[in-house]
């Protein structure tokens, strides 16, 4: 179990990271592509990105990456620097810089636990070459694995924002912790990770604590080995159904989806997105528009499966929110 302890400094500290975190997603995402976990939301993601790793030339630069991101234990603190919060330009950049010092120590404890190629060697020794390579294989891994899905990524953890928003708006800060069960527990000025691989102690001394929300975390939120980084936590989002390239075919491009969005002429349902724009329950749809809340969420309901909507249930209520193509119908 995973203690993380607050002092009311900290609490009015801790925030939401304001988007998907590129880099951390990039570095998990090797995780559920090497790891046994058979998630049928992203079985067709790992087939596609694995047979593109086959067919692709570069795939074998991509060796070190690989191996410095095992789909279990420990992985390197340096590959999700805090400046990737500002996107993935600032992140590389972080990683490009840096110090050997880290590098050593972070590939050290790597190498206790996992086998590593020769690079790595040389990465621990502060070879500039070597960490070059390491972040331009970071960007050809990205432009193949996550790049055409990033829309999907953005959206479910846009979804896990808006939830957390309103978390925070019915409870402050307290209530956005609260709100993280049951993976989490909030009591007493504590946030235990329950599932955590094993016991340890994390106090923020009044750094506050950095949410990242991410589409490719696991069951178990994950933290920084380095207690003297600055503090984050990153936890699993709802992924809202998979993963489909943008451009490419599937549920969200079908003719079923056509179909579900021809439903949605009518002045009812456009309503009920028009009420969804900022975050709402299916009981506020009902009282905003005047129907029965069997009505606003069977409206709901269509808009969801035209993705438009992500629903996500927290005890007895259901929260609505826009995906990206629904507040883009809306601004249309």
């Amino acid at each position: 179990m995973l203690k993380i302890h607050f002092s009311d400094e900290d609490i009015l500290r801790t925030r939401v990271a304001p988007a998907a975190d590129p880099v951390w997603e990039l570095v998990l995402s090797l995780h559920v592509l090497q790891g046994r976990n058979r998630d049928p939301l992203l079985l067709n993601w790992r087939r596609t990105v694995s047979r593109e790793l086959r067919q692709d030339a570069a795939s074998d630069e991509l060796r070190l990456l690989f191996a410095l991101n095992p789909p279990r234990g420990y992985f390197p603190d340096f590959l999700t620097p805090y400046a990737s919060v500002d996107g993935f330009q600032a992140g590389l950049e972080a990683v490009r810089s840096t110090p050997t010092q880290l590098l050593h120590r972070d590939l050290s404890l790597l190498a206790a636990e996992t086998p590593l190629p020769p690079s790595a060697s040389a990465l621990a020794r502060g070879d500039m070459a070597t960490l070059r390579r390491l972040a331009e294989s970071m960007e050809q891994y990205r432009s193949l694995a996550i790049g055409p899905y990033w829309g999907r990524i953005q959206s479910a953890v846009e979804a896990d924002r808006n939830r957390r928003a309103r978390a925070l708006l019915d409870g402050g800060v307290e209530g956005l912790l609260t709100s993280l069960r049951p993976a989490m527990r909030w009591e007493g000025g504590v946030l235990e990770v329950r599932q955590y691989p094993h016991n340890r102690e994390l106090r923020l001394d009044g750094r506050g604590l950095l949410l990242v929300p991410s589409f490719f975390c696991a069951s178990t939120p994950v933290a920084l080995l380095d207690p003297a980084l600055p503090p984050v936590l990153v936890y699993p989002v709802d992924r809202l159904g998979g993963l489909v390239p943008a451009n490419g075919t599937g549920p969200a491009s079908s003719g079923a989806v056509r179909d579900s969005l021809a439903a949605l002429l009518g002045r009812t349902r456009a309503a009920v997105l028009q009420a969804s724009d900022d975050g709402c329950t299916t009981g506020e749809v009902a009282r905003r528009l005047n129907i029965s809340p069997a009505a606003a969420s069977q409206h709901a309901t269509v808009l969801r499966n035209a993705g438009l909507l992500v629903s996500h249930r927290d005890r007895n209520t259901v929260l609505h929110t826009l995906t990206p193509l629904g507040r883009a119908m809306l601004d249309a």
